[in-house]
């Protein structure tokens, strides 16, 4: 049998396809031709144009809900697998579903659990994703997994902004280990925000463990959906003496009411990925794209090189 690379084939669902237009680009291979049918009742059908018997393809999508951007996914990878694809990998910028990962109260599901099933049941040979909710996650999988972090795009950023008497934050007790880690490449301080929920996306009551007087505040999270947390830490930072609060989140889910919180609020800015496209544009909103990154680990998982430059935290 020939160990012959064969050329990488990348195709993208609906919803990001101006990310993965991008992606193929800096990749330096052509996106693929996929015609989407739908029926009057909203069942579609996707359809390759081309051939892919025996090659490694690479189906770029964010499954953020609602669910049809994960059922896309899915039959993209099934349509792959009778189509004879060698490879299929599965490229998720944001895993959606992913704060489903464990039972909180009795009588619940495990959505992570579900989706990252569901994605191999399909046929899916790899799956690449950016910043995961939780990092146990990876282990819902039988397949392999990279997953990549978005400090990579924007340690570069911070570093550049040069700001004086710079201190990282957390919006929350969960994401303290992300902020540390920020906390280290940069060589600042760190500060928490204890938080306490009556209910999904509903804050009662937020603390602060640390000083921010005569600080530059950068907090940082994983995703940012409704801005509840966000807008309120930042507003409780310049409160307690701040002489500014940015913050950094991975994945711009911006539900709800979120733009209009982020353009009230105190916040200086909030810089995202694109890893979702945005509803809507809003001066505080600096976006860098993350194209590059997957980009490159593709291009190395493709050819069989190490990604381990792109694991930083």
């Amino acid at each position: 049998m020939s160990n012959t690379i064969t050329e990488a084939k990348i195709f993208a669902c609906s919803q990001s396809r101006e990310l993965a237009e991008m992606i193929a680009a800096r990749f330096g291979a052509p996106l693929g031709n996929v015609i989407t049918s739908t029926y009057s009742d909203g069942e579609f059908q996707p359809s390759y144009e081309e051939s892919i018997r025996g090659t490694r393809i690479f189906i770029i999508g964010s499954t953020h809900p609602g669910a049809e951007n994960l059922m896309e996914m899915l039959l993209m990878i099934d349509a792959a697998k009778r189509a004879s694809a060698r490879h299929i990998t599965a490229v998720i910028p944001y895993f959606g579903w992913a704060r489903q990962d464990r039972k909180d109260k009795p009588r619940v599901p495990i959505a992570a659990k579900l989706v990252a099933k569901m994605l191999e049941t399909a046929g899916a040979t790899r799956i690449i994703t950016m910043d995961l909710h939780a990092d146990q996650i990876q282990g819902f999988f039988e397949k392999p997994v990279d997953h990549l972090f978005a400090s990579t795009v924007f340690l570069p950023y911070l570093k550049n902004l040069n700001l004086p008497d710079l201190t990282i934050a957390s919006p929350d007790m969960g994401g303290s280990k992300r902020a540390y880690a920020y906390s280290k490449a940069l060589e600042s301080d760190v500060v928490i925000c204890y938080k306490q929920r009556a209910k999904a996306n509903v804050i009662s009551h937020m603390e602060l463990i640390g000083d921010v007087t005569g600080k530059n505040v950068v907090l940082v999270d994983d995703m940012v959906d409704t801005a509840g947390t966000l807008t309120k830490a930042a507003d409780l930072m310049m409160d307690r003496g701040a002489l500014s609060v940015r913050a950094i989140c991975t994945h711009p889910v911006l539900s709800g009411n979120a733009y209009e919180r982020i353009e009230n609020s105190k916040l200086q800015e909030l810089i995202i990925t694109d890893s979702i496209p945005l509803k809507q544009q809003n001066n505080k909103l600096h976006v860098l794209s993350c194209a590059d990154l997957f980009a490159d680990v593709m291009h190395n998982v493709h050819y069989n090189r190490s990604i381990s430059s792109q694991f930083l935290m």
